[in-house]
C-alpha cells in the first residue's frame, strides 16, 4: 500500500522495500523524477521535505520555474453519450458541468 505526505504543495509517495529494508518514494504528479528514503517514518518524513526544499533550490539556482503539481485543470475524452448526461445532470441542479463534476469528483475521493 502507498501513503502520501504533503509539503508546501506537493506529494509525495511512501513504500516499504522489504528487499532494500527501507522506505523510499517520489514525488508524485509532477515530470520531474525527485525520490527520497529513510529507515523510519520521521527519517522518511524529513527526507520528503528535504527533497522538496532541494528541488526549490535547484529550480531557483538554475532559473527554473519548478512545475506545480495538480493545477486544476483536468482534460479527458470521455464517449459523447456520457458527457450529455453530465451536462444534463449538472444543467438540472443548476450548476455548470464544471462545478458538477467537481463535486462529483470530490465526492468519488473522498
Amino acid at each position: 500500500m502507498t501513503e502520501t505526505m504533503k509539503f508546501k504543495g506537493y506529494y509525495g509517495s511512501v513504500e516499504l522495500s522489504i528487499e532494500d529494508d527501507c522506505l523510499h518514494g517520489r514525488l508524485l504528479g509532477i515530470a520531474d523524477i525527485i525520490t527520497y528514503e529513510g529507515n523510519t517514518v520521521h527519517e522518511i518524513k524529513a527526507a520528503f521535505k528535504e527533497a522538496v526544499d532541494d528541488y526549490l533550490q535547484l529550480c531557483k539556482e538554475i532559473s527554473k520555474r519548478p512545475e506545480k503539481p495538480y493545477s486544476g485543470k483536468v482534460m479527458f475524452r470521455i464517449d459523447p453519450a456520457v458527457h450529455a448526461k453530465a451536462a444534463l445532470a449538472a444543467e438540472l441542479q443548476g450548476k455548470s458541468l464544471n462545478q458538477w463534476a467537481q463535486e462529483v469528483l470530490s465526492d468519488a475521493t473522498k
